[in-house]
């Protein structure tokens, strides 16, 4: 895939001005001409690789802050936000948000912080410090991808396995022998509410019996992420500057099974298996060890420079519709920014096949076409006669990506797909059976005479 041309006007202006600089002055240094430095700053130029390297060595900052600091998560993150119903009679185009992240960067930033206290909507009945929203917005602006965790955790998974074929083992004996944790398989009447805890005064990591092998295996993972991966975990969350001491210990819990993920699948191993398989799931899950979610979620952060694999997104509901995961990673997908869900998506049905497949090939109302993958999973811990929960989690790629998927054998990715929306609340489709409610700003029209498919017919703008 060809490599995205980073395009950080805002940054780069960020950097000359707090460092004190013209631009005529910055350009010398760089050895370019202010007129191109202009160029750059507005975001009429990209920045060419010589050039990335050139300010990182003059300045002292790290390059990918670059790409990881765009106003509002970048265009694709404000487009998302403005395809908002409340902002339909507008008509703002692509190139009105790229000159509005170019000439006013934080502009933009505050429209994007503004709207995402507010809820998406314009609920300003939502709390004004939303952990959960401000740990989504920083993995966006990362893309769901952690460079230094990565290939941190893929020389300790190679140095595991020159130890053990067994990685729940090598891992289980790292923590007796270099950091003096023992583990301890507690059973459930002893400890039936929890599925790990770390008790620091016997020096033991208990995890629960109800536990499978992938889920011990995660756990332990993730306790040695804690430990080993501490000081690239804590730069990692200062840097994301949260107001909030619960967003930022959420973070670090997302990049501690980050970690502890890719020691369970290491990025050069998975990615090879990932092509050479057709992004296989189940058989994924077996090669490496997982569940499939894990497995799932992995496939959403293949994103190294050099080695990207396919931008995937995922998403998981409960029966009655509420999402308690999503990553878009790169892919943009606005079916896992809205929190409506389109009955016609049938990550909805996985819960009537359990455990099985549904593959569906999708089409929103913007034209763009997904592939998509559901199936239901159930958290660990469960007892006989306790609560029943489950989830479906669904995860999908751009259709015209989906070729070379395993899953995509046998389905037409240019033929018919099933039309769905972003909610009915944000869905314009005047014929769908299925509406429950009328579309934000639309006006209802009603006709004793007739009766059309949708019991909610509505006018135009």
């Amino acid at each position: 895939m060809a490599e995205r041309k980073l395009f950080a006007g805002h940054a780069v202006r960020r950097l000359r001005r707090q460092a004190g600089l013209t631009q005529s002055a910055m350009a010398e240094t760089l050895a370019i001409s202010p007129s191109y430095l202009n160029l750059i700053e507005k975001n009429q130029r990209p920045l060419s690789a010589a050039l990335l390297v050139r300010l990182a060595e003059s300045y002292d900052f790290d390059p990918r802050a670059l790409a990881a600091s765009e106003p509002g998560g970048g265009e694709v993150a404000l487009r998302r936000r403005l395809a908002d119903p409340i902002f339909a009679d507008l008509e703002i185009d692509r190139n009105e948000i790229a000159e509005w992240l170019a000439g006013a960067p934080g502009g933009a930033e505050a429209f994007a912080r503004a709207y995402d206290r507010m809820g998406a909507g314009g609920d300003s009945a939502a709390p004004p410090s939303d952990p959960i929203s401000e740990v989504r917005r920083e993995t966006e602006r990362w893309r769901g991808h952690y460079a230094d965790l990565d290939a941190q955790a893929e020389a300790l998974a190679d140095e595991l396995r020159l130890g053990a074929g067994d990685l729940y083992g090598a891992i289980a004996e790292r923590l007796r022998v270099k950091h003096q944790l023992t583990i301890r398989i507690i059973p459930v009447d002893v400890m039936p509410d929890l599925l790990r805890r770390l008790d620091l005064h016997a020096r033991q990591l208990q995890l629960s019996e109800t536990l499978d092998p992938a889920s011990r295996t995660f756990a332990v993972a993730f306790q040695l992420a804690q430990i080993e991966a501490r000081a690239e975990i804590e730069a990692l969350a200062r840097g994301a500057g949260f107001a909030d001491r619960a967003a930022e210990r959420l973070f670090r819990r997302h990049l501690a099974s980050y970690f502890a993920a890719a020691v369970m699948m290491p990025y050069a191993r998975f990615l090879r298996a990932c092509e050479a398989t057709g992004y296989d799931i189940e058989l994924l899950q077996r090669r490496f060890g997982a569940g499939f979610e894990q497995v799932a979620h992995r496939l959403t952060t293949l994103q190294r420079v050099g080695a990207r694999g396919l931008p995937f997104f995922l998403v998981r509901i409960d029966r009655a519709g509420n999402t308690s995961k999503r990553f878009s990673g790169a892919s943009g997908a606005p079916l896992a920014e809205t929190d409506a869900r389109c009955p016609l998506w049938r990550v909805h049905h996985a819960f009537d096949r359990p455990g099985e497949l549904v593959v569906e090939l999708v089409e929103l109302e913007d034209g763009t076409r997904w592939l998509t993958v559901s199936r239901t999973v159930h958290p660990q811990g469960r007892r006989y006669g306790a609560v029943p929960a489950e989830f479906a989690v669904g995860l999908g790629v751009a259709a015209g990506l989906a070729g070379s998927l395993v899953v995509a054998r046998g389905v037409d990715l240019a033929g018919e797909a099933t039309p769905i929306g972003l909610g009915c609340r944000a869905c314009f489709r005047a014929t769908c059976p299925q509406r429950s409610l009328p579309p934000n700003g639309r006006a209802l029209v009603l006709d004793d005479r007739q009766r059309g498919l949708s019991a909610f017919t509505f006018g135009g703008d």
